[in-house]
């Protein structure tokens, strides 16, 4: 069969991958600890299934607008008036199956052959393959840890070129956590408005899973005169533990809007009409759930932050935000496991962790950050610290020199 060029351009996504490779040792009977899962471990508020058993009862089960039901863009508009201080018609609001999709569309409205996309590293990971799908060029921007795995004005005054079309700022980002302050948004901004041909995607989905005192800021509210040039992306994935339901959504320009709302006529015609009820119950209900969850998680973001950077050769910042910990495994690379194996890359320190401990965590390069894996703080606390244990004794095991014959290290299979 013959495979378009697009889709060869592309990989499946590595997250994916990993989790599926989790599910198949779990079936084989082995007892995983999975840290890679990217999605809450707490059940949607009845509230929110409430909603979707109500509209269903209604009859509420037909085709809706391509942009969404009108109770669901009135509760967008009124997220993003009260989080954000901004008024939005409905003409600036798109609803999609999944902030993912939205993202896509965007992209694939907005770009032509050889476009650019700066995309900082470290990204989630369906970033640059989303860009390269739709014919654009990622240009992958490394934002070290020295600089808070962020974006600097410099780096990316140094990015931009005629070709530049977007710029992607995930924040509070995946696999980091770091999220950009005020002050650093406006600095990026002032780079921004010297080049008005750039538009800005902004994919703030966990923005509310968030550990400051104030709300996270966002660079439409921070910067106004960037107000035709954001698109902001999100969803209820992530905060109301959603992520089955599929509804994401953005909030731009009009005339980007309208370009996805056209494509998205001609591929999935709207989200699930039940999602949107429930999507809907979520964003205007009690607010209760996200509380207490947050709460969970910052004890859950501490205790893990600790336990890993007690262990020798292992160290993690401290994320603003989101459910992730990106950990630095440099020290591991060149050493030798107990088998003989030398460990290459992080990729080989994410499989021997697996294979001899059965620690499932995703290689940073994945997200763009060699050296470094990502772990998930979305599930329960003893998980979190029987994991980190077993990170300890696999470093412990390690040695410098190699002590058996070498073998190569186990692929999946």
């Amino acid at each position: 069969m013959h495979t378009a060029e697009r889709v060869r351009r592309i990989n499946p996504s590595p997250s994916t991958a990993a989790a599926q490779r989790v599910r198949e040792l779990k079936s084989q009977g082995l007892t995983i600890l999975d840290l890679t899962v990217g999605e809450p471990d707490f059940d949607t508020p009845d509230h929110v299934k409430a909603a979707a058993i109500r509209a269903i009862e209604a009859g509420e089960t037909k085709y809706t607008p391509v942009n969404g039901t009108p109770s669901l863009r009135a509760a967008i508009a009124g997220k993003f008036r009260a989080r954000h201080g901004l008024e939005c018609t409905d003409a600036r609001i798109t609803v999609g199956g999944g902030a993912k999709q939205v993202i896509f569309l965007a992209l694939m409205a907005t770009l032509d052959e050889g476009d650019e996309v700066i995309v900082p590293a470290p990204y989630w990971v369906s970033y640059p393959d989303m860009v390269r799908a739709n014919d654009g060029t990622p240009v992958i921007v490394d934002c070290p840890e020295s600089d808070g795995f962020k974006l600097t004005p410099e780096r990316l005054g140094a990015a931009l070129t005629e070709r530049t079309r977007w710029v992607i700022l995930n924040t509070p980002g995946n696999p980091t956590g770091s999220a950009y302050t005020t002050t650093e948004l406006r600095a990026l901004a002032e780079v921004l408005l010297k080049h008005p041909h750039v538009r800005v995607l902004t994919d703030e989905i966990y923005d509310e899973i968030w550990y400051g005192d104030q709300d996270a800021p966002s660079l439409a509210a921070v910067e106004p005169r960037l107000g035709e040039r954001v698109f902001l992306t999100n969803g209820v994935s992530k905060t109301y533990a959603m992520t089955g339901w599929r509804i994401g959504y953005g909030v731009g320009p009009t005339d980007l809007v309208t370009a996805i709302n056209t494509l998205q006529s001609q591929t999935s015609s709207c989200p699930s009409s039940v999602s949107q009820a429930a999507a809907a119950a979520a964003l205007t209900g009690p607010q209760d759930f996200v509380e207490e969850t947050v709460r969970v998680y910052r004890a859950r973001r501490d205790a893990t932050v600790k336990l890993v950077n007690d262990i020798p050769g292992l160290s993690c910042t401290v994320p603003d935000g989101g459910f992730y910990l990106l950990v630095n495994c440099r020290d591991a690379i060149g050493q030798f496991t107990p088998s003989g194996n030398r460990i290459e890359n992080d990729e080989d320190f994410a499989r021997y962790l697996l294979d001899s401990r059965q620690v499932a965590v995703i290689h940073g390069a994945a997200y763009g950050a060699p050296g470094y894996f990502r772990i998930s703080f979305a599930t329960s606390t003893d998980v979190l610290t029987e994991a980190c244990a077993r990170l300890a004794t696999a470093c412990t095991d390690l040695s410098r020199v190699p002590s058996a014959a070498p073998n190569r290290l186990k692929g999946p299979s």
